[in-house]
């Protein structure tokens, strides 16, 4: 069958307009705003978890096991777009992340159990010791969550390239990452606008299920906008899947690797901490849960303004690894403020979103300019894949941390280990990295990371 975008008609048509394009980008960004909703809604529940007897074992293994499947994930999700175009898979993955939700807010349902016992059996095959059949269940639908999580996002980037390459596509990304953290956002302040909701452990996923919808819903939207366009409009090609060919990765240089240990040492060292963040401003710093939830809201809020703003300073001076170094050492006093001190929690939450804001602004364009063009997807997706195992590693590490030397607010000084030193280890070795990053790239094997400006 002829691709009617090929056909002489089909070139013939004129691009669709700039308005159209805008809209496209908002709806495909709605799926995911409840993406990163449904991401994030653990974080803020936690405390509440807590209380009604589940451990913080328990809690880092319903954020550990999102990034579970996306360790394999990663190898054929951008197979899956590349087979079926972003508008089935955008569809696809939406579907499956509002599946996750829903199951996981509806862990009694009986006919839900058989999921709980598969990730049993997952876990005592790696080693570690069964959970309840409520827990169970909830983790299975993180765990589906996450199955189409990461690979919606994605879609959401191939269709983004797709409608703005050689037009706004800067400035795209941009808008589409301020929408998505919306999610987030709203996410982690949900006890300030939803108290009501957090009487129960049920309530909160309940509304998660709500706003994961939007995962469906812009899909749905972006399927009407892309079929028109389609029949009247001359479409751009895909833009590049994060998808791994293995026999790319051998000719990855030192930088790239570099780049690699850094993005996973730092992730570690902020989404676990948002994992439990919450509950330990409540424990032991004895914050309302509002308040525990704005403080963790900071850094969303940082991110959402100061990421494009610092891609913009970068693309004049360079000095690209510089940054990152100093982005590294932002975050190495903060876990030591935050546990080992009374001064107010804006400032290490402060310095956390500066940094937050910072790295990835600089990390992941950074890629582009030590892998050849031709091999960046598999080199985003390797460096996504890695991070997922660093995630889901250190998630579990924090939670088992945490009840090994019984956190509680009846005994602060359990966090500190969990809390303190396993989230300043990975600060020191993000600085390590950065530093032999720079050093590599001020020597006779550049890249142009310090040099190249825009």
């Amino acid at each position: 069958m002829t691709d009617s975008r090929t056909t002489p008609a089909a070139s013939a048509r004129p691009q669709p307009p700039r308005a159209y394009r805008w809209l496209v980008l908002v709806f495909i960004s709605l799926a995911m705003f409840g993406n990163y909703y449904v991401y994030d809604c653990i974080g803020p529940l936690a405390p509440l978890l807590s209380k009604q007897g589940f451990s913080d074992a328990n809690i880092g293994l319903l954020q550990a096991i999102y990034s579970f499947p996306n360790i394999l994930m990663v190898l054929v999700g951008g197979v899956i777009i590349d087979r079926i175009g972003t508008k089935k898979s955008t569809m696809l993955f939406g579907v499956i992340c509002f599946l996750g939700a829903a199951v996981t807010a509806f862990p009694d349902t009986p006919a839900l159990a058989p999921l709980g016992w598969a990730v049993n059996r997952l876990l005592t095959l790696f080693g570690a010791d069964a959970v309840s059949p409520l827990i169970s269940v909830m983790a299975a639908g993180r765990l589906v969550f996450g199955m189409g999580a990461e690979s919606l996002i994605v879609a959401v980037t191939t269709a983004i390239a797709r409608w703005f390459k050689g037009k706004e596509l800067s400035f795209a990304f941009g808008v589409n990452l301020t929408i998505s953290r919306f999610g987030s956002l709203g996410a982690q302040v949900s006890p300030s606008w939803a108290g009501w909701a957090y009487t129960s452990w049920k309530m909160p996923l309940l509304i998660s299920v709500g706003l994961g919808a939007f995962c469906i819903i812009g899909a749905v939207f972006y399927w009407v906008l892309e079929g028109y366009a389609a029949r009247h409009y001359k479409l751009g090609e895909a833009g590049k899947t994060d998808k791994v060919v293995f026999r790319d990765i051998a000719g990855f240089g030192r930088s790239y690797w570099l780049i690699v240990l850094l993005c996973v040492t730092f992730y570690a060292g902020i989404f676990p901490f948002q994992t439990f963040a919450q509950k330990y401003f409540i424990d032991v710093r004895h914050t309302g849960a509002e308040l525990a939830s704005w403080l963790v809201g900071m850094l969303t809020t940082f991110a959402m303004f100061g990421t494009p703003a610092f891609g913009a300073i970068v693309d004049r001076v360079g000095r690209r690894a510089q940054f990152m170094m100093f982005g590294s050492l932002l975050l190495i006093p903060v876990y030591f403020l935050v546990g080992y001190t009374t001064i107010s929690m804006y400032l290490p939450m402060a310095m956390m979103g500066i940094a937050f804001s910072l790295i990835p602004a600089i990390m992941w364009p950074s890629v582009a300019y030590v892998v050849e063009e031709n091999k960046l997807g598999t080199a985003y997706g390797l460096m996504t894949m890695i991070q997922n195992i660093g995630l889901f590693g250190f998630n579990l590490m924090v939670g088992w941390a945490n009840d090994h030397w019984a956190a509680s607010a009846t005994n602060p000084a359990g966090y500190r280990p969990g809390m303190v030193w396993l989230f300043s280890s990975v600060g020191f070795f993000g600085l390590l990295f950065a530093f032999l990053l720079r050093r590599r790239e001020t020597g006779p094997h550049a890249h142009g990371l310090e040099t190249i400006k825009a």
